[in-house]
């Protein structure tokens, strides 16, 4: 990666050595620039994405549920339909499912482990950062493409996101498919007439797929960024080069099959499974989040603005200059198209009173790129102005939370420190020193490599090693583990603590429920086991009382429960004998 950015586009490629033969150069040469960015980038993601892939337990509750219902899928056969347990799951279309599902397919079908559903994420957020180095890597310098792209790939939010097996990190790759073909629209290469076939294809097959994978969100922010280009430039001519006459109909060709199946599907009363599907989907998902704090995710304006610097590191590093520098240059036409695919919906996720940390992950290449490009250019002086000694204070503060968390973890949630963690913790710490070095000896790309590498490091020991070891942060591996080993293969029931992760590490069957049913469940042997939270016991007592049950307490597990935000006693019952 150094050795890339000291070249401009123009100048060669340090050659073999005089001994070898012209050819032989030529080809050496040629691999060098042409496969080196490319096998250094997947390399890259490799270490940021494939720590705790197969080894961190399924979070609560999106990502459970995501897999869950995709398991459905396999169990069932009905893969039209989404399912969590009995409930219709009328919230995302059936991209994502179609695809958790097909992974779980090469890794042992409904009884594929939590990693098999979050290949499609990781496989996501790879094919992001390769579109983004390809699709700058023309539109400016290969040293400024490969930073960017590297930049994405090492984004906190991006390697969650990578980690989860959600819709986000899909998401993210059709946001930045779309967006290179735009680009690449706009700001034609010298003697390019007509754009190229292959990206007409991108445009509309990344449209065609973000509607199939989340709905509205990925059109939403390329229209978000044509209208801001058109109005800011007062030209709209080149929008005909991605030749919606053509593209169009391949939009609706990836949309229409599930849509036309999902429709013909027998539903509730007299309408469809499709219409039921579709008005779920509006007003159950995407209204209440337009109009209101959607299950309690509501923030002010500015919550986006608040998190950046933590979702965004370490980009952070050199973000506010950056920013800076674009508005300086916003008529170069690559800064331009950036900031109109950032400002408009970046307004427009702030102004949405649901909020959640990942909405604005589609907006962060073109912040990677901005980053990037500073990196590439800044001069000593540019990166010693106060605003810039601002961003690297906020870097410095994030990377240092960063440590401590790792450490943390284990003091916290298990009582006891993890040896480990304190290799994570040395290892940014140590990182952020070295860091800042570069910035105040005045090389802003250097110092930037220097901050990807750290957090590769950092990130892979706090994922493979310090969250997956912790048994108090993970309380649905350990109730699941405790109920096989007292009862192989039990049927459950679980009140007081109803967390999607412990359906799918258990059973498709498992009750979420409250305590008196729960009761009730366990009197009449529909189950064999009931697990019930501290502050339901009471309640289940008395409702064993009341049935005629007579129950035996087991076994108690302690954990966090983080959806909830508090401590959790779990106690295990079953039927006296």
């Amino acid at each position: 990666m150094i050795r890339l950015l000291r070249q401009t586009p123009h100048s060669p490629v340090p050659g073999p050595s005089p001994s070898r033969r012209p050819g032989e150069e030529t080809r050496w040469q040629r691999w060098r620039a042409q496969a080196g960015p490319w096998a250094g980038l997947i390399a890259l993601c490799l270490v940021l994405f494939l720590p705790g892939m197969m080894t961190l337990p399924p979070f609560d509750r999106d990502e459970a549920r995501f897999a869950q219902a995709s398991r459905q899928m396999i169990e069932s056969g009905d893969y039209i339909r989404i399912s969590f347990q009995h409930e219709p799951r009328n919230k995302k279309p059936i991209g994502i499912y179609w695809a958790q599902a097909a992974s779980a397919h090469l890794f042992g079908g409904k009884d594929a482990p939590i990693g098999a559903y979050r290949l499609p994420s990781m496989l996501a957020a790879m094919a992001a950062v390769l579109l983004l180095f390809a699709g700058l890597r023309r539109q400016t310098d290969p040293a400024t493409a490969f930073l960017a792209a590297s930049l994405l790939a090492a984004t906190l939010l991006t390697v969650v996101e990578a980690h989860l097996a959600k819709t986000d990190a899909s998401l993210l790759a059709c946001t930045v498919g779309a967006l290179m073909a735009l680009l690449r629209a706009y700001r034609p290469l010298d003697g390019e007439t007509a754009l190229p076939l292959r990206y007409v294809a991108l445009f509309w097959g990344a449209l065609g797929a973000a509607i199939l994978v989340k709905g509205p969100v990925v059109p939403m922010v390329v229209g978000a960024t044509i209208l801001a280009l058109g109005f800011s430039d007062k030209a709209w001519a080149w929008l005909k080069r991605l030749r919606p006459v053509l593209g169009l109909p391949l939009t609706v060709l990836i949309v229409a099959p599930w849509t036309l199946a999902i429709l013909s599907q027998p539903g509730s009363g007299s309408a469809t499974a499709g219409g039921n599907f579709f008005v779920d989907a509006i007003r159950g998902d995407l209204l209440p989040k337009l109009v209101g704090s959607q299950e309690g995710h509501g923030a002010l304006p500015g919550f986006y603005l608040a998190l950046l610097a933590v979702t965004f590191f370490p980009g952070t590093l050199l973000l506010i200059p950056a920013a800076r520098a674009a508005w300086r240059e916003r008529f170069d036409p690559l800064v331009r198209f950036a900031l109109a695919w950032v400002l408009p919906s970046w307004l427009l996720f702030e102004l949405i009173p649901t909020k959640l940390p990942h909405y604005v992950l589609p907006l962060y290449p073109a912040l990677a790129l901005l980053v990037a490009r500073f990196a590439a250019t800044a001069a000593a002086e540019s990166i010693g102005h106060w605003s810039a000694r601002l961003s690297q204070a906020l870097w410095a503060l994030v990377a240092l939370i960063l440590a401590a968390v790792t450490v943390a973890l284990g003091l916290y949630f298990d009582q006891e420190l993890n040896p480990i963690a304190l290799i994570g913790a040395a290892i940014f710490v140590i990182g952020a020193g070295l860091t800042l070095r570069w910035i105040w000896r005045g090389s802003a790309a250097h110092a930037l490599v220097t901050a990807v590498t750290v957090v590769a490091l950092g990130y892979g020991v706090l994922l493979s090693a310090v969250l997956p070891a912790s048994s108090g942060f993970f309380l649905s591996r350990g109730l699941a583990a405790m109920a096989e080993s007292l009862h192989p293969g039990a049927r459950l029931a679980a009140a007081g603590y109803a967390e999607p992760s412990l359906v799918f590490l258990t059973e498709t069957t498992t009750r979420l429920t409250d305590a008196e049913t729960a009761a009730q469940l366990l009197a009449d042997r529909q189950v064999d086991l009931a697990l019930i939270g501290d502050r339901d016991i009471t309640k289940f007592r008395a409702a064993a009382d009341a049935a005629g049950l007579t129950v035996d307490a087991l076994a108690i597990e302690r954990g966090f429960n983080y959806s909830k935000g508090r401590w959790v006693t779990v106690t295990f019952f079953r039927r006296a004998a």
